[in-house]
């Protein structure tokens, strides 16, 4: 496929506390997860007086110790003006409240990723709601799950996301912001996180893709308790198929997890076609009546361990109720509360 084959121009990421430079006044910094997937990518852009950062980690004592190691070293100690949100994960949001307290930064981002995580922030659970449990019975989760996370408290924003003061600018579909010396054309994304900040550089190859877009690996798409009859897939579908237009081989992404890529045609087509290949074998599995929880095998084909259980059971419901909205198949309800689906006919 010659120049759409995606290519990683770096091999290695940025050792703690260091950065790379991967264009002219733009720093790849990466910050540790305590997850499966144990990091996460941030960026600074530099605005000539202040850099604007894109992303900031969760709020950890650690993670804050490395950004005052950033900020000393690969920053050169001048101040932080800006902070771009691309939307409401933790991972994502968690220092913004950080760096405008501490540090008078302005916040922008989208409403929607302002809403959800300033609720969530604020949403402190010290034992799973009841509409929580049923919504797992519902999936119909594996009992020793259900019965530790029954008995457990959940995870909590509060836990890894810095308080988040009133206050932040909006960004919205078709803006065109300047950031590092570029202007950036703003499109969102859906699925993932609903509506998704994406960036797309006017004077250079750059994109800044958050999770909307990531190389090698799936961004999680999930259905929760808040909205169960959601169908992010077709939200994320219709996102892919619209940002594909607007990529070219030589575009270097910058995203949230994994490496920066170029090939960025190629890997629109694969996010596209890895979902419509999901969706063809969880309807062949349906041939036979499942719950959610029953419906691992053909959406992930590996083994799911515990720590990767609640976001392969929300994925799962969210390609049944992809399935379920498109007609393709029906639900009946069990007499423990848990949605068994089925083909039609």
């Amino acid at each position: 496929m010659g120049s759409a084959t995606i290519r990683y121009p770096w091999q290695d990421p940025p050792a703690e506390g260091t950065a790379i430079e991967v264009a002219p006044g733009v720093l790849w910094m990466r910050l540790p997860l305590p997850m499966a997937l144990d990091h996460v990518n941030v960026y600074a852009l530099d605005d000539g007086d202040s850099w604007t950062i894109i992303d900031t980690g969760f709020s950890s004592r650690r993670t804050r110790a490395i950004w005052h190691k950033l900020m000393q070293g690969p920053l050169a100690g001048k101040p932080i003006g800006r902070v771009v949100v691309t939307h409401h994960h933790p991972d994502h949001v968690g220092l913004a409240g950080w760096f405008q307290t501490e540090f008078g930064a302005r916040l922008w981002t989208t409403r929607t990723a302002w809403l959800f995580a300033r609720m969530l922030q604020l949403d402190e659970q010290a034992v799973p709601r009841q509409e929580t449990l049923d919504f797992y019975l519902s999936a119909g989760m594996d009992e020793a799950v259900f019965q530790q996370r029954k008995s457990e408290r959940p995870f909590n924003f509060a836990d890894v996301v810095y308080p988040m003061p009133l206050g932040f600018k909006r960004i919205k579909q078709d803006d065109v912001i300047r950031i590092g010396g570029r202007n950036w054309d703003v499109h969102m994304g859906n699925g993932h996180a609903p509506e998704h900040l994406t960036l797309w550089s006017r004077d250079d190859n750059l994109v800044i893709s958050g999770d909307q877009i990531l190389p090698s690996i799936s961004s999680n798409i999930g259905v929760y308790a808040t909205e169960p009859e959601a169908d992010p897939v077709a939200d994320w579908m219709e996102a892919c198929a619209r940002l594909e237009t607007l990529a070219h081989p030589d575009q270097l992404v910058l995203g949230g997890h994994k490496l920066p890529f170029t090939g960025l045609p190629t890997r629109m087509r694969q996010l596209i076609d890895n979902h419509h290949g999901a969706l063809s074998r969880l309807s062949a599995h349906l041939d036979q009546p499942r719950t959610a929880g029953e419906c691992f095998p053909p959406l992930f084909k590996r083994s799911i361990g515990a720590g990767e259980y609640g976001l392969a059971l929300v994925e799962a419901i969210a390609h049944l109720n992809h399935l379920y909205h498109l007609g393709d198949i029906s639900r009946t309800r069990r007499d423990d509360g848990a949605w068994i689906w089925h083909k039609k006919g």
